[in-house]
């Protein structure tokens, strides 16, 4: 995990491009009402991720061409919620045990709140994740 330092170093902006949150909130009442439906996920991901692209926050757009490949690939999204707080001298991430929609659910509402930095790190878990699965 990068120290929080590092974190602090990169300003991130939070998404101010309405129809994204809007976005954000459709994604996550769909996977409420219908869990994965992957066709539609994956649109609107993707739509997303070209809101995160003209705002140019590289992490999210990162994470979200991660995650919808990986949900592609799986037709899930099998990359668990990590852990609060994971222990500095272990090598591994923990993570919490969550369904595939909670833990998708949780990703994209950190997207929501960039100013926060915690919501940085566990974005930066996820795709650390992502990249390793």
């Amino acid at each position: 995990m990068q120290s929080l330092e590092v974190i602090q170093s990169y300003n991130y902006k939070p998404l101010e491009n309405k129809n994204a949150i809007l976005l954000i909130d459709k994604i996550l009442k769909n996977l409420d009402e219908t869990g994965f439906d992957t066709v539609t996920l994956i649109d609107d991901i993707k739509a997303l991720r070209t809101f995160a692209l003209e705002e140019q926050i590289p992490l999210v757009v990162k994470v979200l061409r991660l995650s919808y490949e990986h949900i592609e690939a799986n037709n899930s999204f099998y990359i668990p919620i990590p852990n609060d707080d994971p222990i500095e001298e272990e090598v591994a991430v923990e993570t919490t045990d969550a369904t595939p929609v909670e833990s998708f659910k949780y990703l994209i509402s950190l997207i929501r709140n960039l100013n926060n930095k915690s919501n940085i790190a566990d974005l930066k878990e996820y795709r650390d994740l992502l990249n390793g699965y």
